[in-house]
């Protein structure tokens, strides 16, 4: 079958958020039916009261609704038809001739809101203090089911298919050389990329790097104690995924088996706030700082809502949790990378991946580095640091 060109057609796209919509979320979060507060004085029942009541709080009465629209607005966007499914992406192409084209893939519970913040360094590193040598062009997608990306209304946009989509995406903007970056689940389309090693493909970039064996995967879903013969580094990963894995992921586990259960995320802003908060424990702590007016790094009050606004305000609660139940494959395994490969590794990461695991796991492994500070989120909380990684991990594919 043909493919017309009304189907690979790219137009421009703007954000236009109804004010009947803001003024509907805002009473929405005013007329939020409390729970009693937790009877412990800790975190292990969940998302703490005090935190979602200050969270409401700044997002009824504080929080500049139109923030989010006129950051994303900043940029050049567009929207293109893949495999049937409308497909929304930022583009900025770097004024400088040596600019390396880049797609970056964002994660859950983010969006493209996690990557506003880097664009502008990467795209022109001399305004930001840095050398032109290291300019990209930057594509940063929607995910489908994500934002102001389509919807899927079958089964099947995983992440290998994802993965498919996005060297689609970069060719049809007439790229035939490009690298790949991201975290979270952009890490694991990253890898699959990597695995599947388009021509076009240069190299990827990974900030939540699949490379646990396979063996030590099967220990960790069955809840084995730390074996014996690991190394330092790798003993601590090992217990750092342990935890993950008992605790850690229950947000994970609702999602991957009963994605749809999920109405509260499609009627109660508040809801969905918490659920999206209730990620890692790091994350958490960090955006509580955020509300207490102690931001850690860029991870601020009004960041955490942009993300959480444009979430519910594109009713993506459930559908982007979808990803989830079509997901087969394991977040921290190995996927096959084969191109040449750069890692880096954030300190407050769901876990500190060992060099001798990543030298395992991707045979082109070209850059590996401990970085001093950050989380989960790196491009969203430590944007500074997370573009000097992107251009140190790429610096050396450049020329390949």
């Amino acid at each position: 079958m043909s493919v017309t060109s009304t189907e690979t057609a790219i137009r421009p796209y703007l954000v236009e958020i109804a004010q009947q919509d803001l003024d509907d979320l805002r009473q929405r979060v005013r007329a939020t039916r409390w729970p009693d507060r937790e009877t412990v004085p800790d975190v292990t029942q969940g998302v703490q009261l005090a935190t979602m009541q200050k969270l409401a709080a700044y997002w009824a009465d504080g929080y500049d609704y139109s923030r989010v629209q006129r950051r994303i607005n900043a940029f050049p966007q567009f929207m293109t038809e893949i495999d049937g499914l409308p497909i929304h992406f930022v583009q900025v192409r770097s004024s400088h001739p040596s600019a390396l084209p880049m797609i970056l893939t964002h994660g859950w519970p983010g969006s493209i809101v996690e990557m506003l913040n880097v664009i502008g360094p990467l795209t022109d590193p001399p305004a930001y203090g840095g050398d032109a040598a290291d300019a990209f062009d930057v594509v940063v997608p929607s995910l489908p089911g994500y934002g102001f990306s389509g919807k899927p209304t079958s089964p099947g946009w995983d992440p290998p298919h994802i993965a498919r989509a996005w060297v689609t995406l970069m060719k049809r903007l007439g790229y035939d050389r490009f690298v790949a970056q991201g975290g979270d689940w952009g890490a694991q389309i990253t890898d699959v990329m990597g695995h599947d090693a388009a021509p076009e493909l240069v190299g990827i970039h990974s900030n939540m790097p699949g490379t646990v064996p396979s063996e030590l995967t099967e220990l960790l879903l069955s809840g084995t104690p730390t074996p014996n013969g690991l190394s330092g580094d790798e003993r601590r990963a090992y217990e750092q995924l342990l935890a993950v894995y008992a605790k850690g992921i229950a947000y994970a586990t609702e999602m991957k088996l009963r994605p749809q259960t999920l109405y509260g995320l499609a009627d109660s802003p508040v809801a969905l706030a918490a659920w999206m908060l209730d990620h890692d424990a790091h994350s958490y702590d960090d955006i509580t700082a955020a509300f207490n007016g102690r931001p850690v790094g860029n991870l601020t009050r009004d960041e955490v809502l942009d993300n959480v606004s444009l979430t519910w305000l594109t009713n993506t609660g459930i559908s982007s949790g979808r990803l989830y139940w079509e997901n087969t494959l394991d977040f921290f395994e190995v996927k096959g990378a084969t191109v040449p490969t750069a890692v880096s590794v954030f300190p407050r990461e769901l876990y500190q991946a060992p060099r001798s695991w990543a030298e395992r796991a991707y045979p082109g492994l070209i850059y590996f580095h401990e970085v001093d500070q950050g989380n989960h989120f790196a491009a969203w909380q430590e944007p500074e640091l997370f573009v000097e990684e992107v251009r140190a991990g790429f610096r050396p594919m450049r020329d390949l």
